[in-house]
């Protein structure tokens, strides 16, 4: 993958700002790249240099001339190894030997990997596949896979991004029940890069009980593709505490990761992997229709797709999304204090009345027609006509994300539905997973 390539000499302004170089392959000669100062090439990679304030627009031009970035690296990081990859000049070749050592000095971060994307195991990618001549297959045969450009695994559990908490701000209010934190953390000096619907991984200090090193734990991202900040340079998760009863002793137990996490101080560091994850990914259409399902925590992925939908700094970022169609959000909580995200939700909904659609279970609150607690279930039942005719659309998408035992009450108040019209639900289904329009993460 790291065969020799050309530097662009083009963006020599650097305006005192940060700039980095994209490892480019698979630009085709046309009459835009006829307009570039560097060579195009059938094979290799083409490596460019890019300022900061321009690495969307040089993503977006990328992708039009039919490239695809295997990764982006801090020109100063390349400037540190031994002089060999000096890139102030133009038309400096990079070799495999110090492509590789770059990303081995990379501030002491994971080694940013490249990884055939269309394979995954239990959250971590597999080795490239071989053909059966031994040798590694090409990226055209990954292709085939739809997802084959969502970034996986740039960061490695034995070689975690090192980020830093930027802030850590409690997201219940007052009277409601537990602790859920919001947590931002700072991203730069490193390429990790995800989209709405990934998850990170999160590796705790210490040791676990049999004296091994803890763990990572998986997080649904609750930031979009460009952080809270617009900059693409943050992560944000959305974190409850753990809290159970022992089952013998009685006694409090809380989560290891989920305790560290939301007791982190600004400035403090915090071991990162990943992304993962492609099941929860939204559709680039924006005439599409977008149903999503959330309890608690499971908030985090909605809160991506919504901001990416209505919030203005997102749409400005995102020309080409401007979302069109029709989103309903069904959140279940305990009581009014736990809708998290409350304000945010409701200023988009009063905004984009006619687009966004919010409905809240709260169950320690509300009554469902048996007079009992309102769940989500419920909700879904009580709006199930609706909302089997919306998922009948084509271009609608389901999510559901929260506690596992909100699936058999969904599953059963639109088979009731579907049946009125002689549709056996569980067929159903099973037909629009397939059609990669029902997508669930729950646990």
């Amino acid at each position: 993958m790291y065969n020799q390539g050309a530097v662009e000499g083009a963006a020599n302004i650097e305006s005192g700002s940060r700039v980095f170089v994209y490892e480019v392959v698979g630009l085709r000669q046309s009459q835009e790249t006829d307009q570039t100062n560097y060579p195009i090439r059938k094979s290799g990679s083409v490596f460019i240099r890019v300022p900061y304030n321009r690495m969307n627009q040089e993503m977006q031009r990328i992708t039009r001339l039919g490239g695809k970035i295997v990764s982006i690296q801090p020109i100063a990081v390349l400037q540190q190894v031994n002089g060999k990859a000096e890139l102030a000049a133009a038309n400096v070749t990079v070799s495999t030997e110090v492509q590789a050592e770059v990303n081995a000095k990379h501030e002491g971060n994971g080694k940013a990997t490249p990884v055939s994307n269309n394979s995954e195991a239990k959250g971590f990618a597999k080795s490239p596949a071989k053909d059966k001549k031994g040798n590694t297959m090409t990226q055209a045969k990954a292709k085939k896979d739809a997802h084959a450009e969502v970034p996986v695994n740039i960061y490695r559990p034995n070689a975690p991004f090192i980020g830093k908490c930027i802030s850590n701000e409690t997201l219940v209010k007052e009277g409601g029940i537990g602790v859920v934190q919001h947590l931002k953390f700072d991203l730069s000096g490193g390429n990790l890069r995800y989209l709405e619907g990934q998850s990170i991984g999160i590796i705790p200090p210490g040791v676990d009980k049999n004296g091994k090193p803890e763990k990572l734990r998986l997080y649904s991202i609750g930031s979009t593709r460009h952080g809270d900040n617009l900059d693409d340079t943050t992560v944000s998760l959305c974190v409850r505490q753990l809290e159970y009863k022992h089952p013998e002793t009685g006694e409090t137990v809380y989560g290891v990761c989920s305790t560290y996490l939301t007791r982190l101080k600004p400035g403090d560091e915090v071991k990162i992997t990943g992304p993962v994850g492609k099941e929860m990914l939204l559709p680039d259409d924006p005439d599409a229709n977008i149903i999503m399902l959330a309890t608690g925590t499971g908030i985090a992925p909605m809160r991506t797709y919504l901001w990416r939908m209505f919030k203005d700094a997102e749409r400005a970022a995102n020309p080409e999304y401007q979302f069109n169609g029709f989103a309903w959000l069904l959140f279940g909580v305990p009581t009014t204090p736990n809708i998290l995200y409350k304000e945010e939700l409701e200023a988009m909904q009063e905004k984009y009345p006619n687009n966004f659609r919010l409905t809240y279970a709260i169950s320690r609150e509300q009554q469902n027609a048996q007079g009992g607690r309102m769940y989500i279930q419920d909700r879904v039942a009580e709006n199930a006509e609706e909302l089997w005719q919306l998922i009948k659309n084509e271009k609608t998408h389901t999510y559901i994300c929260g506690l596992r035992g909100m699936e058999d009450g969904i599953d059963a108040a639109l088979s009731t539905a579907a049946a009125k019209e002689g549709v056996k639900w569980s067929d159903y289904q099973k037909e629009l997973k397939k059609a990669h329009r029902w997508h669930v993460e729950t646990y």
